[in-house]
């Protein structure tokens, strides 16, 4: 029995001593994974930012060597004739924001004021009129087409079809509607006190055969307004905007002698930037005037001109 029991102790100390060596000889591998991440992660994600946030010198240039102009319009056909020279433009590293306007009255101001880098939107006795009024601190840059203003009738064919008393629209700024009046005195319907000038009002009329009643209305809703009265006098971009052809619809027309001829405007002292003479030189090149006259069959006409 003691050996047995000699035996028996003598088994578990091995047993014991084999299990104690091998928890002393293994390997501890639960840190390496954490250590390696990081060491794998840290430097791709510095990397990636260095990459993302540090332009190269050849973008740099790219950036410093484009120049921007914002420019202010009115819709048909003032945007469509600058979206028609963007892409000339990009390629002389000048960049066009459009800012479509739907009034007359605050292209200018913008312009003036700086959010604007340039506006093309009105004719030159518009112009004159708001820099004396306003004083502003703008300029003309070039003359690029003229828009005939018409007169438009839903109810008759003939400015000889109006009746006694009738209902004439016109525009309610001091050029748009001394315009619309030189118009009808031209055709016989009113006459104006001294001949009349782009300032005059209805209350300048001194011949008013007719009794045609004279209500003024900002220019850009004639055209939705015009048939609840015997005619409406629109200027012509509106026309163009409400589906109407000048040349088809119109009962008389302004013909190719009007001085209205629409402007490219600037800040003063800022015409002769090289910027500004490219969008010029881009809007009265030989394409534009192929497509006014090709696009909109002498609803517009090209008056290209420098001041």
């Amino acid at each position: 029995m003691k050996k047995v029991r000699t035996l028996s102790l003598i088994l578990i100390a091995l047993i014991l001593l084999a299990t104690g060596c091998n928890q002393a000889t293994t390997p501890t591998t639960t840190a390496a994974p954490a250590v390696t991440e990081a060491e794998t992660e840290a430097p791709t994600e510095a990397a990636t930012e260095a990459e993302t946030e540090a332009p190269t010198e050849a973008e740099t240039e790219a950036a410093d060597a484009v120049e921007k102009i914002i420019i202010g319009v009115t819709p048909n056909p003032h945007e469509t004739l600058v979206k028609l020279v963007e892409d000339q433009l990009k390629e002389k590293g000048i960049e066009l924001e459009i800012v479509v306007f739907t009034d007359y009255v605050t292209p200018n101001p913008a312009l003036n004021d700086g959010e604007l880098d340039a506006n093309y939107f009105q004719h030159i006795p518009y112009f004159d009129d708001a820099v004396e009024k306003d004083k502003l601190e703008i300029e003309i840059l070039g003359g690029i087409h003229i828009e005939p203003m018409g007169v438009y009738s839903t109810s008759i064919e003939s400015l000889d079809d109006l009746k006694d008393g009738d209902e004439v629209l016109i525009p309610n700024d001091t050029v748009n509607g001394g315009r619309a009046l030189l118009l009808l005195q031209a055709n016989g319907v009113i006459e104006l006190k001294d001949g009349g000038s782009v300032t005059s009002t209805e209350r300048d009329i001194v011949t008013n055969d007719k009794n045609l009643k004279f209500t003024p209305l900002e220019a850009a809703t004639i055209p939705l307004s015009y048939e609840d009265a015997a005619i409406g006098v629109i200027n012509g971009n509106y026309a163009l905007d409400n589906g109407l052809n000048p040349v088809k619809d119109a009962i008389v027309l302004e013909d190719e002698s009007s001085p209205y001829v629409n402007i490219i405007a600037v800040r003063k002292g800022e015409a002769q930037l090289p910027k500004f003479q490219a969008l010029l030189e881009a809007l009265q090149s030989d394409e534009i005037k192929e497509f006014i006259e090709t696009e909109y069959d002498g609803s517009v006409i090209p008056a290209f001109s420098k001041p």
